[in-house]
């Protein structure tokens, strides 16, 4: 009995390391080219030849199939695409005047755009196909092992059956994972590659083309001495001031808040958190755009203050660069401020009463309770909903532009940006009001690599992700 128990452990090792063997992609085609037999490694070029010689017919014409159709599709139009993608375009659109009719007939001539577009499409096909071809050299070897080890060779209906059984997985990712292609990776594909070209003002296609500068873009908007250069790093500073503030005044004034409602003392504490919640019951933009208009220098705030005689002229709300930064803080805070309170509501109700009991005991007073208890079990909690805050608001679009619209705008910075314009504002003219979709794309990556470099050093070194248990 031992000495079975050893070998089952022994070959229950072995198949565990093969299948560890087997993970890497180029060890299990390694592994099928060299176990394979004949109509296996012919299957590498004929694919689906394997399935249809040992019973699996429509498997093995449907693989053949989506191998033909992928070179038809490559012979016909992926390659032109390829190629053009290396130049997006040579022939630009012109007009040649025509002297039987009196005007001018237009040529056609390529689309900088087009070509762009139509490469990543038969990039992106070619990896797909590569996963088809990955999947029949397996389904090639498996059903050889089965013809050799003189198993059942499953049918077509019973691989559609499994799909719906043991594969469900499958079948329920595969919607969304080509919806997620699509719709959201290959139109980032084509934004990423758009930073490396001169698509801007003057290259708009057909009638101007654009082409591949590299890095150029990159080194103009942090390097060069340019217009947008001595603009970006201005309001890169500010977005970054403007995040650390909209951050962490709303994360310590709503727990605060709640700390200040959740006391025994306080009486109707449902009435006075709806009030404060309030603000986030009504549509963010409705809000934003009336402090806009109230705030104007012809609004009723100003026209009130001026009637009573507190003031002599408008105050600048949205005309002096200072006052326009504060002014989006400060309401930012009336927004914000609810939502941290609830959030922290919930998790100040789980803090141990005991804690607390224990502490006064010891004769500690309400500064030092709130800073060696209940701060740190918030921080340890809530480092997650900070850090996802302060990447929010690197990106917070709607509270700048609503509210301020980035004003006020200025004659040092690039093509309408403004004192309170953030990055994600900034991009957002470049590519509606201005067209420089290159620059915007290349902000966008710069804002990717700053956020997704922030979050990953940042949460790795707090206690929820190194010491996850600390709390429990």
């Amino acid at each position: 009995m031992g000495r079975k128990k050893q070998e089952n452990v022994a070959g229950e090792n072995v198949s565990s390391n093969n299948s560890e063997k087997l993970q890497n992609p180029f060890k299990v085609i390694g592994h099928v080219f060299s176990s394979g037999d004949i109509l296996t490694k012919l299957s590498f070029i004929i694919l689906g030849l394997s399935n249809m010689c040992r019973g699996q017919i429509l498997k093995g014409i449907l693989y053949l199939a989506m191998e033909c159709g992928f070179f038809f599709y490559l012979i016909l139009f992926g390659g032109s695409a390829l190629v053009r993608l290396g130049s997006l375009g040579t022939v630009q659109q012109s007009k040649v005047y025509n002297e039987t009719t009196g005007i001018y007939d237009v040529i056609k001539g390529d689309n900088s755009m087009l070509c762009l577009l139509y490469g990543v499409t038969a990039a992106v096909i070619i990896l797909l196909f590569i996963c088809i071809w990955y999947s029949g050299i397996k389904s090639a070897l498996k059903v050889q092992e089965l013809k050799r080890d003189k198993k059942k060779i499953p049918s077509f209906l019973e691989d559609i059956k499994d799909l719906f059984d043991k594969n469900v997985h499958k079948t329920l990712l595969f919607l969304p994972s080509m919806g997620l292609l699509i719709f959201t990776i290959m139109p980032l594909i084509f934004m990423f590659l758009m930073a490396f070209t001169n698509f801007d003002s003057d290259h708009q296609p057909p009638g101007n083309l654009f082409s591949w500068v590299g890095l150029k873009n990159f080194r103009t908007i942090l390097l060069s001495g340019e217009k947008i250069g001595k603009t970006f790093w201005p309001i890169f500073g500010w977005t970054l001031i403007w995040a650390v503030f909209a951050t962490f005044l709303n994360y310590i004034f709503g727990m605060l808040l709640a700390i200040l409602i959740n006391k025994k003392e306080i009486k109707l504490k449902k009435l006075w958190r709806t009030i404060f919640v309030l603000s986030i019951a009504v549509p963010l933009f409705v809000s934003l755009l009336a402090i806009h208009l109230i705030l104007a220098d012809s609004g009723s705030l100003n026209i009130l203050l001026q009637e009573l005689g507190f003031i002599d002229k408008s105050l600048p709300f949205w005309t002096d660069a200072t006052w326009a930064r504060v002014t989006v803080i400060i309401v930012n805070l009336w927004v914000g401020i609810p939502h941290t309170m609830l959030i922290t509501t919930g998790i100040l109700m789980n803090i141990p009463s005991d804690l607390y009991e224990s502490a006064k005991i010891d004769g500690a007073g309400p500064a030092t309770i709130f800073f060696k208890i209940t701060l740190p079990y918030m921080l340890f909690v809530t480092t997650p909903y900070l850090i996802t805050q302060f990447i929010s608001n690197i990106n917070n679009f709607n509270v700048i532009y609503f509210l301020s619209a980035g004003a006020p705008l200025t004659v040092d910075y690039y093509k309408g940006a403004g004192k309170t314009d953030l990055l994600v504002t900034w991009l957002y003219k470049l590519t509606v009001d201005n067209k420089d979709y290159c620059y915007a794309a290349t902000i966008g990556i710069l804002i990717f690599v700053i956020c997704s470099t922030f979050s990953l050093l940042t949460y790795r070194r707090t206690n929820s992700y190194k010491n996850e248990e600390g709390f429990q």
